[in-house]
């Protein structure tokens, strides 16, 4: 497809962020596509926050544990499917994606209580520039896989 054949087709991008040619990271629900990754990610963070602000939450002694340690196998996963080190599977993707939606609510409860919370922002920066990283190098290696043409 052309680059500006691209650019005209219509992507109904409700709750993804995923182009046409990665819908199948993608469930389709009607004639809308969402992002497998945040389908889990977003409810179960939401319920994590809801609880935690319920008072339903383990001792706050353990969050700078649990905010480092929870998300860890949902930041690998990601990080070794963009630099291309495994390939994409869903169930798998889901599995370590619910620990980080965890610490995800928690995390959220944490910035409702101190907007400036350093573990929070810390946890969001700290992994947030990992999965970064390793999109621009996936990237890249993409690229320079290519042949010309």
């Amino acid at each position: 497809m052309s680059p500006s054949a691209v650019a005209t087709v219509r992507m109904p991008m409700w709750l993804s962020h995923h182009y046409p040619e990665d819908y199948d990271r993608c469930v389709r629900v009607g004639n809308r596509y969402i992002c497998r990754r945040c389908l889990v990610l977003y409810p179960v963070a939401f319920l994590a926050m809801a609880l935690a602000l319920a008072g339903a939450r383990w001792p706050k002694s353990l969050d700078a544990v649990l905010l480092v340690v929870l998300p860890l196998p949902g930041v690998a996963e990601f990080v070794l499917e963009h630099v291309g080190a495994i390939g994409y599977r869903p169930r798998f993707q889901a599995a370590v994606t619910v620990p980080l939606g965890v610490a995800l609510g928690v995390g959220f409860e944490r910035y409702l209580h101190r907007h400036t919370d350093p573990l929070f922002w810390g946890m969001a920066v700290l992994y947030g520039a990992i999965c970064f990283a390793s999109v621009l190098i996936g990237s890249r290696g993409s690229r320079a896989g290519r042949s010309p043409e």
